[in-house]
């Protein structure tokens, strides 16, 4: 996620804040090369789509540009799918999705810590089939390796983004939510607690509002199911891609989505 006074403008990637949304307003598409070349390649070596979602090496990529530009899904919160199969936890795990975050955030660990406990009480709160929980003895070894966690809550230097996360489907060693600090905390009108429940809103399955064709803009791909009608305020809508929220509030649609998937 980049900050709201920034242009979004990097091409295929999506992060909250400053980077730029897919290819928005361009009238040919890409070819695979130029878009492979426009992707921005993480630390990790993951490439990061749609601003915050990483995919794991080049063949995930081809098959996610693949589904970029195949034609329009039709009107109709979303939740991603993968092989027409909704990309959710199951009811048990979404009750224990455990978590650390790194103690290599320094002396903004605190400040992270509540805005994840704050932006995972914002889902909490709109269902009861949903638990995030904390575990603060493995803040030492807060990494993907670390089996005792579901996904861990790291550091990144990048500024190419502010957050990005994950979906359900990820695998164990690709599971984090990375975070700018230097970015989280001057993001304007988008609060920490904000930003991360619009990263946790991912990694509970849910994708951009504004993939929709009703947004007019900032298309990703068809691989989604609609769980509500189109919400341009939706916590997942990026305010830059025609969103009517300038500060990433939760909506009532959000909360409907949620109970639709995880119950009330």
């Amino acid at each position: 996620m980049k900050r709201a006074a920034t242009v979004l403008a990097v091409a295929a990637t999506v992060s909250l804040g400053a980077a730029s949304v897919g290819y928005a307003g361009v009238t040919e598409e890409p070819t695979y090369q130029d878009f492979k070349t426009q992707t921005l390649q993480d630390t990790d070596r993951q490439y990061i789509v749609n601003g915050d979602i990483p995919v794991s090496g080049e063949k995930q990529l081809r098959e996610f540009y693949q589904g970029m530009v195949s034609p329009g899904q039709d009107n109709q919160l979303i939740v991603n799918t993968v092989y027409g199969k909704d990309d959710v936890w199951t009811a048990s795990q979404a009750k224990n999705l455990t978590y650390c975050v790194s103690t290599k955030f320094g002396s903004d660990h605190a400040r992270v810590r509540d805005a994840m406990a704050s932006g995972a009480a914002q889902w909490e709160a709109a269902s009861s089939g949903v638990d995030f929980t904390y575990v603060a003895s493995q803040d030492g070894k807060c990494t993907t390796r670390n089996n005792d966690v579901v996904f861990s809550v790291e550091p990144t230097r990048t500024t190419s983004y502010i957050a990005r996360a994950f979906f359900p489907s990820t695998s164990k060693r690709s599971r984090n939510v990375l975070v700018s600090t230097s970015q989280l905390f001057n993001a304007g009108s988008w609060t920490p607690s904000n930003i991360l429940a619009h990263e946790l809103g991912h990694a509970l399955g849910f994708r951009h509002e504004h993939t929709r064709p009703e947004a007019g803009t900032c298309f990703e791909d068809n691989n989604w199911r609609p769980l509500t009608p189109y919400d341009s305020a939706s916590i997942m809508h990026y305010p830059q891609c025609n969103g009517s929220s300038d500060d990433l509030s939760m909506t009532t649609a959000d909360r409907e989505g949620i109970r639709s998937v995880y119950g009330s």
